[in-house]
């Protein structure tokens, strides 16, 4: 197996080296998995809860899956719960609100199903939207449509990382920022 070329970085004080992964010719994106790195998790937990002290939400949202361990941390720190939008409809949702989105990994279309039990968490409430990173928007514009569909208002939104065009993401709490590799 070659060595892959990796994107130094550190984030919340820690270290860590992302591999690049090509998404279509000519474009590579550093990638960030947190699932199972808890130094990493919890050092950006504590550094997000930093950054959005004064912001008056109620619940934290995030999308299935690799942002979960971010969005349990986080609720830790700050004491709100949070509620995990799923990608695949289970007959226990009961009447769940739906939206699609775009997968910038895997380039295809993903849905986001808000539960019918989470509904009555976020109905009326100031939500804290929360992602691992950050690139086209296309599972935060996802998000929104679920939570207008709620009736919830969106207080702000958080990342880990942001990616891509800087200018872009400039109101999103976050921790850093990622280029795009193109050749």
């Amino acid at each position: 197996m070659s060595k892959r070329e990796t994107y130094s970085i550190e984030i919340a004080g820690v270290k860590r080296e992302l591999p690049l992964f090509e998404i279509k010719p000519g474009l590579r994106i550093a990638i960030l998995n947190i699932l199972g790195d808890t130094e990493l998790v919890q050092a950006c937990a504590k550094g997000l809860a930093n950054q959005i002290k004064n912001l008056a939400y109620d619940v934290i949202v995030t999308a299935e899956a690799k942002s979960i361990p971010l969005a349990h941390a986080l609720s830790v720190e700050t004491k709100k719960p949070y509620i995990v939008l799923r990608k695949m409809y289970k007959p226990y949702m009961g009447e769940a609100l739906q939206a699609e989105t775009l997968s910038i990994t895997t380039g295809q279309p993903q849905m986001l199903i808000l539960d019918e039990k989470d509904r009555e968490l976020i109905t009326g409430k100031n939500v804290l939207i929360v992602d691992d990173v950050i690139s086209t928007g296309s599972t935060l514009q996802g998000m929104r449509m679920i939570l207008d569909k709620a009736g919830a208002s969106v207080a702000g939104e958080a990342a880990i990382l942001t990616e891509g065009d800087r200018a872009q993401w400039m109101h999103i709490y976050s921790l850093g920022h990622l280029p795009l590799f193109t050749e």
